[in-house]
């Protein structure tokens, strides 16, 4: 195990190990990514998706992103894109980039997707997170921690003036320096959908 987790410490990794086991569990965590808090669960897992939602007061038509710190567990997406598709969404960036990417196999939950024909996607440039779904083999659900309206969770505090009790677990770690959240762009056009 100790070699999946490529950024934590020995005295750290039992927190990625347990962050994995509550996702595994239907459980939600808060955890910081490149610029903001978020929320995540295990995409596969439709009530822990609606605890989400619940707890953001998300509609379920506005869809969710999926994030990973290991790019080949977006290769199942990618596989059936054209070639020119593939290098967009692997060339670097210089802020975090989300790219909604078409789900040509149907392959991503609707509960993920919402009402749309693509899925979101970021490949996470955030060490703690890279561990976690290392550990975990798979992408997990992120959406920025907070309620609908509110501005997202940019410290712990705030995620528990948030949501309290309500998460089962909190992942201890820091925000990835950046000022704003990630840019949005459509795979097939580059076209910016949010910056």
């Amino acid at each position: 195990m100790t070699a999946i987790l490529g950024a934590a410490t020995p005295q750290y990794a039992w927190k990625i190990r347990y962050a994995a086991h509550v996702i595994r569990q239907g459980g939600v965590i808060a955890h910081p990514t490149e610029a903001v808090w978020g929320l995540a669960c295990d995409p596969f897992n439709p009530q822990a998706i609606a605890t989400i939602l619940r707890l953001k007061q998300r509609p379920t038509s506005k869809g969710l992103i999926l994030i990973s710190g290991v790019s080949e567990h977006f290769e199942p997406l990618l596989e059936p894109l054209p070639e020119a598709l593939r290098t967009r969404f692997y060339t670097p960036q210089n802020h975090p980039s989300t790219w909604l990417v078409p789900d040509i196999q149907n392959q991503v939950p609707k509960s993920v997707k919402g009402r749309h024909d693509t899925v979101a996607i970021r490949v996470v440039d955030h060490d703690e997170l890279a561990d976690l779904t290392r550990v975990l083999g798979h992408p997990i659900v992120s959406s920025s921690a907070n309620p609908a309206g509110m501005e997202p969770a940019r410290s712990k505090l705030r995620v528990h003036q948030y949501f309290s009790t309500q998460l089962d677990y909190i992942l201890p770690a820091e925000l990835g320096g950046f000022s704003r959240p990630s840019i949005i762009r459509d795979l097939r056009t580059a076209n910016t959908v949010r910056c």
